[in-house]
């Protein structure tokens, strides 16, 4: 049952995105532009993190509007929106309607929302099935200067009543298509980010083995050159030896052949004369040859030392080789070690993969088993008090409205619970202008701004590392609460400001520490840890709406980007809620 119910949505999900393309194409073919003529292509434009541009994109490559080739782009803030003919905004990303239109005023803009209300922009349409109905607001059309074709005008709903129904019907299928969406995508961004972590790791691994094999090669062949000198040195050692032994040798002939001629001269001192001459002059030469025994004796000398240190250098290097190859076999064991670990942790992603694939269960159960019963419940309440409402008495009416009440409130805790188990799930950090997330939020908050007259001041912002939509909706619980819980007929006053710290015990890094400052009721001393637990109030619901989770999404956000968050307070005169996010961008 469940796998069928799964392929019937996916289909009904892929057939919807397929309708909805066509209808915006229609709608650009059907409406006249003035200068179109002077384009040279025709461009869409798609409001924020929205798959429709995908889509688009795909049917652009098929299809042309006034015969001009299509280009779709995404702007992610208001701000950005220009040089487009047709802008695209789904509700379901809280874009204010009325900052829209005066964004694109007099711009040539054709406005085609979804699921806002009746009237509210120039071409509305609404899911019903598989299909969509669109209503269209003439007035502000044609006051931008578009001609509409009456085939647009025909099917259009002219109701507002029909149009409520519409909206009704099909605004609870279209959020829980939305979050099975999201959650599938989160899902496998946080597996691709554990496989590209453990490539990563794999690959360091790999170039440190590679390094440490280097070095130890470099020095083998440093050592075998140093035994190839040694030989050499000691092959000329011995040659020296052999001149000398020969140079030796040659002194005792000529010593023997002096002895030689002095007997000869006992025998005739004629001869003596002569030899006298001879003598004098091999007596030089035995001279120079003493000279040359005594320099050779010094050199040999110096060689023996030398010899000496090299012998002692060999045996250095020989230790060093050792406790290199020693610290080698301690690499090598830790590497054996490490080849272990990675397996444990091989086996634990798997089991965490395991863990995963309950959640995924355990969210499909609360996204759709645990509403079933709250929306059958709901319907027969509903049907209950239609055909059975004049027999009932007025007990039973209120009992039955406390039932429907108690329904809505278990499913918005429902929803609740399910948008904070996904927060902090397999997201990218990148750079993110505090001041611009501020700017586009006030933007988005004007009406609840204006209509409670709220006062608030921003000081100068950093850029931060983290995430952009998390920081925004940080920022949006913490500014909406300090509009909201305030006492009668006090005009709310909220200051915004930051500043760079230095790290503490706490913190790793330095950080920046942000502080928003109201003029609120205050909480209590003993409720200070209680308010950052989930689905914790301190007041009821006719008091003060909502449903408790709000400060447990900040408290989130903000420790699965490195930080803190705490809180000062007094009753009656108002909270600064401080929280940090460190510099360094390895959360």
């Amino acid at each position: 049952m469940f796998c069928y119910n799964s392929q019937a949505q996916e289909t009904n999900e892929e057939v919807k995105r397929l309708q909805r393309g066509i209808f915006i194409f229609n709608f650009a073919q059907q409406v006249s532009w003035p200068n179109l003529d002077e384009e040279s292509s025709f461009k869409i434009g798609v409001l924020g993190p929205d798959h429709t541009v995908i889509d688009l994109q795909a049917m652009a490559q098929k299809r042309k509007i006034h015969n001009k080739p299509v280009q779709v782009v995404r702007f992610n803030s208001i701000r950005q929106i220009k040089d487009v003919q047709l802008l695209y905004v789904n509700n379901k990303y809280n874009y204010t309607i009325g900052y829209i239109l005066n964004k694109i005023s007099k711009k040539n803009v054709l406005l085609v929302t979804e699921d806002y209300n009746y009237n509210a922009s120039m071409i509305n349409m609404v899911a019903v099935g598989n299909s969509f109905e669109y209503e269209i607001s003439l007035d502000r059309i044609q006051g931008e200067g578009f001609a509409v074709a009456p085939s647009l005008k025909r099917y259009a709903i002219s109701s507002s009543q029909k149009w409520k129904r519409l909206y009704k019907k099909t605004e609870k299928s279209l959020n829980e298509v939305q979050e099975k969406t999201e959650e599938q995508e989160n899902i496998i961004k946080n597996k691709e980010e554990v496989i590209e972590y453990q490539n990563r790791k794999i690959t360091n691994q790999e170039k440190e083995i590679g390094t440490k094999d280097q070095e130890i090669t470099e020095r083998k062949n440093k050592i075998i050159n140093l035994y190839t000198e040694s030989q050499i040195q000691q092959k000329k050692y011995k040659e020296k030896e052999q001149i000398e032994l020969e140079l030796e040798k040659s002194i005792k002939e000529q010593i023997t052949f002096i002895k030689n001629q002095e007997a000869k001269i006992e025998k005739s001192n004629q001869e003596i004369q002569k030899q006298q001459d001879f003598l004098k002059e091999q007596s030089k030469q035995i001279k120079q040859q003493d000279e040359i025994l005594t320099r050779q004796n010094v050199r040999l000398s110096t060689q023996k030392k030398i010899n000496s240190l090299l012998i002692a250098l060999i045996s250095l290097i020989l230790l060093g080789s050792f406790f290199i190859y020693k610290g080698y076999l301690a690499k090598k064991k830790f590497n054996i070690e490490l080849e272990k670990k990675n397996q444990a942790i091989y086996e634990q992603s798997l089991a965490l993969e395991a863990k995963n694939k309950e959640l995924e269960q355990f969210a499909y159960i609360a996204s759709h088993d645990l509403q079933e019963p709250l929306n059958t419940i709901s319907s027969f309440i509903g049907l209950i008090v239609e055909d059975y409402g004049d027999r009932i008495d007025s007990v039973g009416k209120e009992s039955l409205n406390f039932i429907q009440d108690a329904s809505l409130r278990m499913k918005n805790l429902i929803d609740a619970l399910l948008e904070y188990s996904r927060l902090g799930r397999g997201k990218e950090y990148a750079k993110v202008n505090t001041n611009n997330v501020l700017a586009d939020l006030k933007a988005d908050l004007k009406s609840v701004i204006d209509k409670e007259g709220a006062k608030i001041t921003i000081g100068k912002l950093p850029t931060v590392t983290g995430s952009e939509i998390e920081l925004r909706l940080l920022f949006q619980n913490l500014i909406s609460n300090a509009i909201k819980f305030r006492a009668d007929g006090v005009v709310p006053e909220i200051k915004i400001s930051c500043s760079k710290k230095n790290k503490s015990k706490n913190q790793q890094n330095d950080f920046w520490q942000f502080a928003i400052k109201d003029n609120g009721i205050g909480i209590p001393e003993e409720h200070k840890e209680r308010i950052f637990a989930i689905f914790q109030r301190l007041h009821s619901r006719e008091q003060y709406q909502g449903t408790g989770i709000g400060l447990a999404h900040c408290k989130k956000i903000v420790e699965s980007h490195g930080g803190e968050i705490w809180l000062t307070s007094k009753v009656g005169e108002g909270s600064t809620f401080y929280f940090t996010i460190p510099l360094s961008s390895s959360q």
